[in-house]
């Protein structure tokens, strides 16, 4: 299905403004910084970028995850189905916590308690929210896990979290994810920790799943290889913002920001006509205590100018659905994205030219 037809599938999640922060000893963390994006029916949404710059916390505070103290939201709405779900200060997480929303953490060895069974944590999902009986939600747990193709379900439900591979808990936390029949799945790095083969396992279930249930998925990650494979719309996070939307086509082969276009450049390709160096980005992230007051990329992008120290870049259309905050596309500059040296790299492997 083309981009355009992909924008007319219906809104399940619109968050818009969304500003998260923490309380801490060294003064007040600006984790999110005004994020908005939209998460339709059937699709994958992936929000790329590097460790650190609130790829998590943004979702996990739609869901009610952060403590507060020390996490607050502070602004921004999130509306599922139409509907508000966050209150300016925290999230009703009863209301959409598994029943909604189903979560693949990221380590599913310190998700997953070590002291129950694993059909019993899947079958507590199904009791809680579905109101159903242990011996119901039990029986169910064993068709989940054949669902996630676990091999002997019915023997596996019986056994602990450290009788399990790495595969095989990440597979369970799928199951315990979509047990309500969640409408969205967000998966924070899936495949984090595990082999290649596994990694592929693991995003092919996902996406059958996704057909079978036509269910959205916000894929968390900092892989651009899997963002290939996976991925309908991108979001490119940088130091608590989105420096480029749009879709999956319109990041890896029309990228409209010097930070994408760099982590594209840093991104290993095993294409035999690929012949460039690899070029890392120079620099770390800002410090959110103090975020700068203009762009967030400004001390490390090769392409800075004055404008771009102290005035926050507007987000710019560059396409249909294509949007990134970068003064390069200003009208008035002389500078392209074009020019930039390593704007040539090569397309990933998961996507065709």
């Amino acid at each position: 299905m083309n981009a355009v037809t992909d924008r007319f599938a219906p809104v399940l999640l619109d968050v818009q403004d969304l500003e998260v922060e923490f309380d801490t000893y060294g003064g007040t963390v600006h984790a999110v910084r005004g994020v908005s994006f939209e998460v339709h029916a059937g699709k994958t949404l992936a929000i790329v970028g590097e460790s650190g710059c609130g790829k998590s916390v943004t979702v996990q505070s739609i869901m009610g995850l952060i403590p507060s103290p020390p996490g607050r939201i502070v602004g921004g709405t999130a509306k599922l189905r139409g509907k508000e779900i966050i209150d300016g200060v925290t999230t009703d997480g009863e209301i959409v916590r598994g029943s909604q929303i189903g979560m693949i953490f990221q380590d599913p060895m310190t998700s997953l308690n070590p002291t129950m069974t694993i059909g019993d944590q899947i079958a507590e999902t199904l009791q809680v929210h579905r109101g159903f009986s242990h011996s119901q939600a039990l029986r169910l747990a064993v068709e989940l896990l054949e669902m996630t193709r676990i091999n002997e379900p019915s023997r596996r439900a019986r056994q602990y979290p450290f009788e399990f591979s790495g595969g095989m808990l990440q597979r369970s936390m799928i199951a315990m994810a979509i047990a309500c029949g969640p409408s969205i799945l967000i998966a924070d790095e899936p495949t984090t920790a595990l082999d290649v083969t596994i990694q592929s396992q693991i995003l092919d279930l996902l996406r059958d799943l996704q057909r079978e249930n036509n269910m959205a998925i916000i894929l968390i990650t900092h892989d651009l290889g899997v963002v290939a494979r996976m991925a309908d719309e991108v979001a490119v996070m940088y130091a608590g913002e989105f420096l480029e939307t749009g879709t999956a086509d319109d990041i890896f082969y029309s990228s409209a920001h010097p930070y994408t276009v760099g982590l594209r450049a840093a991104m290993p390709t095993n294409r035999d006509e690929s012949e460039q160096d690899l070029m890392p980005i120079d620099g770390s992230p800002p410090d959110l205590f103090a975020p700068p007051p203009g762009c967030a990329y400004f001390a490390r992008c090769p392409h800075a100018m004055e404008a771009c120290r102290n005035d926050p870049p507007p987000g710019f259309a560059v396409g249909s659905g294509h949007m990134t905050r970068c003064w390069l596309h200003h009208a008035d500059c002389s500078r392209r994205i074009d020019d930039l040296h390593y704007a040539a790299a090569a397309p990933l492997e998961g996507r065709d030219a």
